[in-house]
């Protein structure tokens, strides 16, 4: 594509520190005395959040549109405005305890890109757009993700405006409530390309002294209980070998779940996060345990290699101990691969920039995940300190927030073309 900017794209770089500034304006909406953001989806605070970003949004040109679910669409306009969309965003919601760059950095990464095309008068061939997503966190309403899960058909506008808080609002009354009801059914909205910016969420980055993450996919993931049922008994007159005891062959399985994890590197992941003792008593030999395990890797037949093994070991531990042992699938989430040539785009923009760079995985759930099943997308990682996320010391340094809008910027007008 021919290019008649006067401007040297080579040479093009964002605003670091209007972005940086930002960021700090819009962490001020339900910031914490940790200096975190608690900022949950639908509420009041949500709503000035939205509204700051539409506002700064309108204020650099950009028409928005809201759906049927509250995701929001900035667009800029291009030279072809029939050709669908180079769109780039995140999420303004928070965790209660949240910080200020989880989601926030990829949306005002993106009204950053357009402010900087603004700036040196750049069009591009493509419209491009900033998007922000409904209720990602899930941290008041379930399931998360749920606005580009609804966009995506993942599952109905109905299902979702039926979720109710804790308190019993629905997300159909909160988001009317707080005027953001748009008027466009979820998943009509074209897009051509999709990137998403973000903090890495774990220490991979920052352990390698890495700048830029140019992420291949989402691990798959598989949720069990596993229940471990024996014999309840008195601790003290009960001798060792004539025990049925729940807990002791409960943790040679949770023991197997993280080797299991580790035999299956580099993206393996096996976690037990949640233990049940039945009765809980200090002086009890536990007749029970149930405990969840969450196997994570790569593809779905790795995770699902992962759980064969976890669940093989657990059947012989119990003809072993003659211990009823039983796992039950409680949730699977597929893998997600991102496209190629969106993760080249990514992979090329940080080579040409000159900043270091390096394949990863990312072991969170993103809104890019929904909407890699519509359209080519990516995403680029940032490192984050000490890879702290949904925490309120969560923490980015300017530097590398400036060099992660800057590959979005290169990435996005390479989709995009440059008129």
């Amino acid at each position: 594509m021919t290019t008649t900017t006067t401007t040297d794209l080579s040479t093009l770089r964002i605003n670091g520190q209007r972005l940086w500034d930002s960021l700090m304006e819009l962490a001020k909406i339900g910031a914490t005395p940790k200096g975190g953001v608690c900022r949950l989806t639908l509420t009041d605070l949500d709503k000035q959040g939205r509204d700051l970003v539409t506002k700064w949004g309108r204020e650099a040109g950009l028409t928005v549109t809201i759906d049927k679910i509250g995701n929001g669409f900035m667009r800029r306009a291009g030279r072809n405005n029939a050709l669908p969309p180079i769109v780039t965003g995140s999420h303004v919601d928070t965790q209660p305890t949240g910080g200020k760059f989880d989601g926030n950095y990829g949306v005002l990464a993106g009204l950053e890109v357009m402010r900087t095309l603004n700036d040196h008068g750049i069009e591009t061939e493509a419209p491009v757009e900033v998007s922000f997503w409904t209720n990602e966190e899930g941290s008041r309403f379930v399931p998360v993700m749920m606005g580009s899960g609804v966009f995506a058909k993942a599952f109905t506008l109905e299902h979702a405006y039926a979720a109710k808080d804790i308190d019993g609002k629905s997300v159909g009354e909160e988001l009317k409530r707080i005027g953001y009801v748009g008027s466009e059914e979820p998943g009509d909205h074209p897009i051509g390309a999709f990137f998403e910016t973000h903090i890495e969420q774990g220490p991979v980055l920052e352990d390698n002294d890495v700048t830029i993450g140019v992420v291949q996919g989402v691990l798959g993931i598989r949720w069990f209980d596993c229940t471990v049922t024996g014999m309840e008994a008195h601790a003290g007159p009960t001798p060792m070998a004539l025990r049925k005891d729940a807990m002791q062959v409960a943790t040679h399985i949770m023991q197997e779940v993280v080797t299991t994890a580790l035999r299956h590197a580099p993206h393996g992941r096996g976690t037990v996060g949640m233990v049940q003792v039945f009765p809980n008593s200090r002086n009890v030999i536990p007749g029970r345990v149930k405990f969840s395990i969450d196997l994570r890797n790569a593809t779905d037949a790795l995770v699902d290699q992962m759980a064969d093994e976890v669940k093989a070991f657990a059947a012989s531990l119990s003809t072993k101990t003659g211990l009823g042992i039983q796992i039950d699938l409680v949730s699977s989430y597929p893998a997600q691969a991102f496209h190629d040539d969106c993760k080249g785009a990514v992979a090329r923009a940080a080579q040409k920039l000159g900043y270091s760079n390096m394949p990863v995985v990312s072991g969170a759930g993103h809104d890019a995940v929904y909407m890699a099943k519509l359209a080519p997308t990516g995403m680029i990682f940032i490192p984050c300190l000490n890879g702290i996320s949904h925490n309120e010391i969560e923490s980015a340094t300017p530097e590398h927030i400036t060099a992660g809008c800057n590959v979005l910027l290169h990435a996005m007008l390479e989709r995009a073309g440059v008129v």
